[in-house]
C-alpha cells in the first residue's frame, strides 16, 4: 500500500484557488474508496476548529467531487475519544487546514491524534493539508504561530512529526527569507500559495505550481 502525502502552501478554498491540486486529491480520494463513494475526514485545529473553514472544504469537496466530508473537532470537546477513532477508521483521505500549527501539534499530541494519524498513513489513507496542514508533517516547520498570537515578528523553525525529511515552508510566495534559513539545512521545501508537493513513501514525486526543493 502506498503511502501518500499531498502538501499545499497556501491558498483560499472558499475562493476555490486550489481546485487543481483539490481535483487531483479527489481522484486519490475515489481510487482508494472504490467502489463506494470516498469519505475525507478534515481536521480544523490549526483554526481553532473554525466551522466556516469546514463549510468551505464541504463545498468544494462534496458540492464539486461528491466526497463525502467529515469533520474532527478537537478543540472544544465536542468529539471524544472514541468518537474520533470511529471517523479515523472511515475515511480515505485526511485533510489538515491551515492557523496555528503549534497550537495543534500540542493539541494533536495530548489527544493522540498525531498516533491516529501515523496508523492511517500507514494502512494507506491519503493525508493532504494546507498551510500548517501542509509542513506539520516534515521534521521541522517554518511557521508564523509567533507571530498570529502577537508574541513575535519573526517566523520559528518548530519541531513538527517528522514522517518526512527536511524542513517545509509554505506561502514561500510571501516568504523569501527562507532561502537563507533553508542554507541551514540538508534539504528543505518551499511550497508556494495554490501549489504544492506530492510525495510517496516519503519521497517526492510531483510538484504544482510554484513548489520546490531546496537541497539534499
Amino acid at each position: 500500500m502506498q503511502k501518500r502525502i499531498i502538501a499545499i502552501g497556501g491558498g483560499e478554498i472558499r475562493n476555490k484557488t486550489t481546485l487543481e491540486i483539490d481535483r487531483i486529491i479527489a481522484s486519490y480520494i475515489k481510487e482508494h474508496a472504490y467502489p463506494n463513494r470516498g469519505t475525507a475526514l478534515f481536521l480544523g485545529t490549526a483554526s481553532h476548529d473554525s466551522m466556516p473553514y469546514f463549510n468551505s472544504f464541504r463545498k468544494t469537496y462534496t458540492s464539486v467531487f461528491d466526497i463525502k466530508a467529515e469533520v474532527g473537532l478537537l478543540v472544544y470537546g465536542e468529539n471524544d475519544d472514541e468518537n474520533i477513532r470511529a471517523k479515523f477508521a472511515k475515511a480515505d483521505c485526511i485533510y489538515v487546514g491551515g492557523g496555528d500549527t503549534k497550537f495543534m501539534l500540542d493539541l494533536w499530541r495530548e489527544r493522540g491524534i498525531d498516533k491516529l494519524l501515523l496508523e492511517a498513513y500507514e494502512r494507506g489513507v491519503i493525508i493532504c493539508g494546507l498551510s500548517a496542514g501542509a509542513v506539520c508533517w516534515f521534521d521541522n516547520a517554518y511557521t508564523d504561530y509567533d507571530i498570529m498570537r502577537g508574541q513575535s515578528s519573526e517566523y520559528k523553525v518548530l519541531p513538527a512529526l517528522g514522517w518526512l525529511r527536511g524542513i517545509a515552508c509554505p506561502h514561500y510566495d510571501e516568504r523569501p527569507e527562507f532561502n537563507v534559513v533553508a542554507s541551514g539545512f540538508d534539504l528543505a521545501y518551499a511550497i508556494g500559495n495554490d501549489s504544492a508537493i506530492e510525495f510517496v513513501d516519503g519521497k517526492p514525486v510531483r510538484y504544482i505550481g510554484n513548489a520546490k526543493r531546496m537541497g539534499d
